[in-house]
């Protein structure tokens, strides 16, 4: 089994450690990189091309939507997944018009985040429960 590479951005370091733990019950996830602002992201996506990046969208200095635009033109292989506690409708078809196959809401991470990363590194889209009016 392959390891996947994971790079994730928030900017809550708090959060990021509850990401990590909770990647930890799968051994094939690894966390290589934390990011804390939109900037930093894209940078560190550019240089480690990670599989997947796990994204937040109120990001500082460039946010996660603006983030993950110049993530797809630099790492077309890397997939993109945003957790967000942002569920408004406009906001996650705007993501998801990035080219990121993923939104989890932030409140549901615990129960749903695993099963859509599953997805996303699948090429499958997976939008989350708790997102109103999404189809």
């Amino acid at each position: 089994m392959s390891l996947i590479r994971i790079l994730i951005a928030d900017d809550f370091e708090a959060w990021r450690r509850k990401v990590c733990l909770l990647l930890r019950r799968r051994p094939e996830l690894q966390v290589v990189c934390e990011a804390s602002d939109g900037s930093e992201a894209v940078q560190k996506a550019d240089d480690l091309k990670p599989d997947l990046i796990v994204l937040d969208i109120g990001l500082p200095k460039l946010n996660g939507i603006e983030a993950a635009r110049r993530i797809r033109q630099l790492c077309p292989n890397s997939k993109i997944l945003f957790l967000s506690q942002n569920n408004d409708l406009e906001v996650v078809k705007e993501a998801l018009g990035t080219g990121a196959l993923g939104f989890v809401y932030k409140m549901n991470a615990q129960k749903e985040l695993l099963s859509a990363i599953e997805a996303v590194l699948l090429g499958k889209q997976f939008v989350g429960s708790g997102l109103t009016g999404w189809n």
